[in-house]
């Protein structure tokens, strides 16, 4: 060490050296929930760094992952200790499902402290978070939780993305520090050229192929690359299942429609091609047991991916792996236009008409008509999915989020990330009355921020998506399904958001108007009909 590295060991503390990263690497915002573990780091807190509070540790990560997703850059997280850190664990799970660049830091009680097991302690905090995240540490010396850090964002930004852990002891922050030196690293990667020739000429000679595009196109911010590929083959294309973004236009005439996390309906929806080729997407996610006769007939199969872990388990397809948007552009240089006829379009349903109580359908096709344009919609209504997916369609990049995970509470506070990062654009969740009460406080961090976001409540006083699965089940009378009395016009008011409640269908559509022309938040709250949908076995 030089007597100039000396001055600077001396001047510079772990906090002073972190923030310094964290502004390198352009993270421009922390969210938390503060606890006495983070006060070292949060005290004097800087003013080009916004601290962004959410109420509930589960709301801060959804947040977070909402805002890293609409980026493309991690975000940074600070949750308190272990109890901060068992309240994160659900949406961190999602995180890691959605593949979302997170660097989640927990605090940790001083380390003189640790061999009494003190009060909010962390016993072995590396390993609490885990599986669900791609890296987790707690720094062997103060002097490198900056260095830890640094490792952490870089695991979370490389390819398939996810989550990373570091827990830092409260005492830590005020030590001296080295800077770290800027540095960049280039996380995108090529295919094998090889494979993509041979996957061109496969498409090339194929009478009636179908692309299947998942999640990590749009991800990648690929779907122009996809829309091309998909017109130069004249491929049908349809969506993945579960596909929790929206990966290619769905008023596009080559799109086909939705694939099904049921193996019968999916086998049934790819028949009549003679390749099918997955793009960004496993081969294939499913929710419930069957027979899948397109994974089992020696059908030509092939899949584009960035996850390694994928390529490994799609036993029925030739993968590839590479990054997705280097990958498409390579096929698209390898690929010639097609003389193949076009796939017949998508049949547009006949908007529902009006009824008391209101129909689901009813409400979306409205919705659908009075979206403004680049109108974001973050969605977690899981038993009106099949609805949606008919009357509410998507525009292609950059205009759907939802959770990959199945796990609810993620889309409410998602959509206040998402505003955060996508300033001047309307943001619209569309939520289930139950998985808003998972993370109902995030309208509170909305309403403080003034965010434009029109959260729609569709209401039909329960778990709808469990109404249908008790009924495909065959199980009578379960408990713990109807959500009567919640006031959500009520609640709404008191965390600071305007809202209302929508009486009859006649009143839905100035309703709706008001909400999506309002500044700030503002939530409507819909009852909606309690009719029983089937999630599975029809045309989506």
């Amino acid at each position: 060490m030089n007597k100039n590295d000396t001055i600077a060991w001396r001047s510079l503390s772990v906090r002073g050296a972190t923030l310094d990263l964290l502004r390198s690497l352009k993270i421009d915002r922390v969210f938390g929930n503060p606890g006495s573990t983070e006060l070292n780091f949060l005290r004097d807190w800087p003013d080009d760094i916004p601290y962004i509070l959410g109420l509930q540790e589960s709301c801060v990560v959804g947040m977070a992952d909402g805002y890293a997703q609409a980026t493309g850059n991690a975000a940074f997280v600070n949750l308190h200790s272990a109890a901060g850190v068992g309240h994160a664990l659900g949406n961190l799970f999602t995180a890691f499902r959605n593949k979302t660049p997170l660097v989640v830091t927990a605090g940790q009680q001083s380390r003189s402290l640790l061999p009494l097991q003190p009060y909010l302690y962390a016993e072995q905090a590396a390993e609490f978070p885990k599986p669900y995240v791609k890296w987790s540490v707690e720094p062997a010396r103060p002097e490198d939780v900056p260095a830890a850090i640094a490792r952490a964002y870089h695991t979370a930004m490389q390819h398939p993305r996810g989550p990373t852990f570091v827990s830092v002891p409260s005492d830590d922050w005020s030590h001296a520090a080295l800077p770290l030196p800027e540095r960049s690293v280039a996380y995108e990667f090529g295919p094998d050229l090889d494979a993509i020739a041979r996957l061109s000429n496969a498409i090339g000679v194929s009478k009636r192929p179908a692309f299947v595009v998942g999640p990590m196109v749009d991800r990648a911010h690929a779907v122009d690359n996809i829309v091309a590929l998909a017109e130069r083959a004249n491929a049908a294309v349809w969506a993945s299942p579960m596909s929790s973004r929206c990966s290619f236009p769905e008023r596009h005439g080559h799109f086909a429609g939705f694939l099904q996390a049921a193996p019968e309906p999916l086998s049934a929806a790819l028949e009549p091609y003679d390749l099918i080729v997955v793009f960004g997407a496993p081969v294939f996610t499913f929710h419930v047991e069957g027979h899948c006769g397109v994974l089992q007939d020696g059908r030509k199969i092939w899949q584009l991916t960035d996850d390694p872990a994928e390529a490994a388990i799609s036993h029925s397809a030739n993968s590839i792996i590479g990054a997705l948007r280097p990958s498409l552009a390579a096929l698209l240089e390898q690929l010639g236009p097609s003389g193949r006829p076009l796939p017949a379009p998508r049949v547009v349903p006949p908007a529902p008409g009006p009824a008391d109580p209101i129909p689901g359908a009813f409400a979306l096709n409205i919705l659908s008509r009075l979206l403004p344009p680049g109108a974001i919609v973050v969605e977690e209504a899981p038993s009106h999915r099949p609805a949606i997916q008919r009357y509410l369609p998507m525009a292609g990049a950059d205009s759907f989020y939802t959770m990959a995970s199945g796990g609810l509470g993620y889309s409410l506070p998602a959509s206040v990330g998402v505003a955060l990062a996508r300033p001047g654009r309307r943001i619209v969740c569309l939520v289930g009355d139950g998985s808003a009460m998972y993370s109902i406080q995030s309208l509170w961090t909305a309403a403080q921020h003034n965010l434009p976001i029109t959260f729609l409540v569709l209401n039909n006083a329960g778990y709808g998506a469990m109404r249908a699965f008790s009924r495909s089940m065959q199980i009578s009378a379960p408990p713990g399904i109807d959500l009567p009395g919640i006031d959500f016009v009520g609640m709404a008011t008191s965390l600071g958001c305007r809202a209302a409640r929508v009486g009859a269908a006649a009143d839905l559509a100035g309703q709706l108007h008001e909400a999506l022309a309002s500044d700030g938040p503002f939530l409507v709250d819909i009852p909606v009909d309690r009719g029983t949908v089937q999630l599975y076995g029809t045309d989506h």
